[in-house]
């Protein structure tokens, strides 16, 4: 009995480890390839810096909204080592206002006057908000390499002060068709994804008044490792 009991207990770890080297351990081998695959990178998107380029739209039946900078920065954020020295401008913030007109499941956006495209392959997005603590959610749209939009829920507004919020963007499909897709390994043109803006959803709640939010440093996490396998001597098919 006590050898079936010791037999079993050196099954029972040994089937245990090999689990835990399944799930929880990465395998030594691939991750040299991932990592060998892998250029990632820490990019800036956008800073806020120029009067009129983000804009704020809400159904005219919901409210009114307005959109402008302000000097100012978040006392915690550093700065990406590669721009420093280069004098890039970093003095403003982008204030939101929404002014609701009655209570309601509303919803309104934040978007550039044109999307913004991201190099490489995206892995993160983030962006630096101060929500004034109302339960509000902040989500990510975004357009794929197949012109396909998305969105991605980032975070809850309900916190004081600045706070940086992070989304990770879903890896692709191995199919290459469905999820996001951010490379035709056919046509090394289509490539990456494009920011169209935010959208938040108000709480019903606390939509009421006036409401305001403020952004600033978006920023991506990429891979451009795909970026350095392109020939600078081979054609470009957009004839």
């Amino acid at each position: 009995m006590k050898r079936f009991i010791l037999s079993l207990l050196i099954v029972s770890v040994t089937v245990a480890g090999l689990f835990a080297q399944e799930i929880g351990e990465p395998d030594a081998q691939q991750l040299g390839i991932m990592e060998a695959q892998q250029k990632l990178k820490e990019i800036s998107v956008d800073k806020f810096e120029y009067e009129g380029y983000w804009r704020v739209s809400i159904s005219s039946d919901e409210g009114y909204g307005t959109a402008r900078l302000f000097e100012g920065s978040p006392a915690a954020k550093v700065p990406i080592k590669e721009e420093e020295g280069l004098n890039i401008p970093d003095k403003y913030v982008l204030g939101v206002r929404i002014d609701f007109l009655r209570r309601g499941t509303n919803s309104f956006f934040i978007y550039p006057q044109r999307p913004i495209p991201i190099e490489g392959i995206c892995k993160t997005v983030s962006v630096w908000v101060a929500g004034r603590n109302f339960n509000h959610s902040l989500n990510l749209l975004l357009e794929d390499a197949l012109g396909r939009h998305f969105e991605l829920f980032i975070g809850k507004l309900n916190f004081q002060g600045w706070k940086k919020l992070t989304v990770a963007i879903p890896p692709q499909a191995p199919d290459g068709v469905h999820g996001i897709v951010q490379r035709n390994y056919h046509y090394v043109n289509l490539m990456g994804i494009r920011l169209i803006g935010f959208r938040i959803d108000c709480d019903m709640m606390e939509a009421y008044g006036s409401y305001y939010v403020y952004f600033d440093d978006l920023r991506a996490v990429t891979d451009l490792f795909a970026e350095d396998l392109k020939d600078a001597d081979d054609m470009s098919d957009m004839w």
